[in-house]
């Protein structure tokens, strides 16, 4: 026992030792890998859902609505893996295992609790939540279809997303990494089978889910409970502390509004847009697909690096600290910009992986230039933000994470409209997400030097 836990002791050591820029790219790559994989859980699902022969375009109008929900769904899971596993990593840092063990063991518990309390909301109220968020007569019964079954499986939902965190913490990015693909293999299998098959449609892809984010929650829980973890999940630090419970949802605010706000905006653009036609709602599931296919690799991105920064806040180590925030700016810029342009310039061609309806893929191709127009300096927000969470910085993050969705794309797309139309909808998304991006590098670059400043004082 003593041996394992000196060789698992090793590879959370690395994260203060490792030359920076190879660190980064080692804890990153399986993170970003499995972030790609993990796409495919939503993706997949429409790509199928979207070619189901006469009832396609409806199908994936309905199952886009819920999306919102799903958002939300996942994004308390996020106040613990967000918000947790960066303070369990500055504890590993200031070699407090014991406080450690207790944001994961306390995290387990608020994942139990938010599980329970989200999934009786959401099946008490789930008619009139889908019809503010935009599903029509047409799409309604699509929604209910996927939504009802997919609920059953929050649980899973919420350890497989918000545990995983606390895996990449302790210097293991290829342990998580496995914990996603093995669940995205498993829709890519099942999904055709239930879907065509069995002829079940859309609940066939919401049952696919559910099984797969169960294998995963399994995988994370054997490891986190096994002898190869060096913060192994024990019965004994589950037992709530208040200051725990209160720093963990203090840091982990900002990532769930962030997260959440997607939902908000969901509920928004979705309620706005069917007054105009059910063809903008596919649209709007199509665009942001896309949108995920950036951010989501950035996600992973950060899952990596997050880690490496608290870890080395916590030691004092504050030179490392630098030489990886430099890094992440530059390399989550450039690769967001990339793949931003790429997408603005050839959008009937992701469009049609979506739906074989010329129609839909005419309108999205109209569509996605100026959608996408915000994303293409967005990397600098992304870089920044989980620069502050993982430093700690909740009221900073909570700020930023305020500010593009709650303060400027819900207003901006309740307003453009009566001036622009339909395109008023999706413009605000382009100007609040770089506007946001300017306002946050802004903040970055005031605030990083005074957070150095202060940590070397305390030091």
């Amino acid at each position: 026992m003593k041996k394992a836990n000196i060789m698992t002791n090793r590879y959370e050591e690395r994260l203060g030792t490792a030359p920076i820029l190879p660190l980064i790219f080692k804890m990153s790559l399986p993170a970003v890998a499995a972030q790609f994989v993990n796409l495919l859980y939503n993706i997949i699902d429409r790509i199928y859902i979207g070619h189901i022969p006469e009832i396609g375009t409806d199908a994936l109008a309905g199952v886009g609505v819920t999306t919102s929900i799903v958002i939300l769904i996942s994004a308390f899971s996020s106040i613990v893996g967000a918000g947790g596993a960066p303070l369990a990593a500055i504890s590993l840092g200031q070699g407090d295992r014991k406080h450690a063990g207790e944001i994961l063991g306390n995290g387990l518990v608020l994942l139990i609790f938010f599980s329970l309390a989200i999934a009786a909301s959401v099946y008490a109220f789930m008619k009139p939540i889908l019809l503010i968020t935009g599903a029509s007569t047409n799409t309604l019964p699509f929604a209910e279809d996927y939504l009802s079954i997919y609920l059953l499986g929050t649980f899973f939902v919420q350890v497989s997303t918000g545990l995983n965190t606390f895996i990449s913490a302790q210097g293991r990015p290829s342990i998580a990494m496995w914990s996603v693909i093995i669940g995205a293999l498993l829709n890519l299998i099942l999904d055709p089978i239930f879907i065509f098959v069995w002829d079940m449609g859309v609940k066939g892809a919401a049952i696919a889910t559910v099984i797969s984010q169960a294998c995963s929650a399994v995988w994370i829980i054997r490891f986190l409970t096994s002898r190869e973890s060096s913060l192994p999940l024990e019965k004994r630090y589950m037992r709530l502390h208040k200051r725990t419970i209160a720093a963990i949802i203090g840091l982990g605010i900002s990532p769930f509004i962030m997260a959440s706000t997607e939902s908000l905006v969901g509920f928004v653009l979705n309620g706005s847009l069917k007054h105009f036609s059910d063809i903008y709602v596919s649209s709007l599931a199509i665009l942001q697909s896309a949108m995920q296919f950036a951010s989501v690799p950035l996600v992973g991105f950060s899952q990596g690096f997050v880690p490496i920064v608290s870890y080395n806040y916590g030691q004092g180590k504050l030179e490392r600290v630098k030489a990886c925030c430099k890094i992440v700016i530059t390399v989550m810029f450039s690769f967001n910009l990339v793949l931003m342009l790429i997408m603005i310039s050839f959008p009937s061609f992701i469009a049609s992986a979506f739906t074989s309806d010329e129609k839909l893929i005419e309108k999205v191709a109209q569509i996605m230039p100026l959608f996408l127009a915000g994303m293409t300096i967005f990397g600098l927000q992304r870089a920044c933000q989980n620069m502050f969470v993982a430093l700690g910085q909740a009221k900073i993050s909570i700020f930023i994470a305020l500010l593009r969705k709650v303060f400027l794309l819900v207003p901006l797309a309740l307003i453009l409209p009566h001036f622009m139309g339909v395109n008023g909808i999706f413009a605000a998304e382009a100007i609040s997400d770089s506007t946001a991006a300017i306002c946050c590098t802004l903040l970055f670059l005031h605030f990083f030097p005074r957070i150095l400043k202060k940590a070397r004082a305390i030091s």
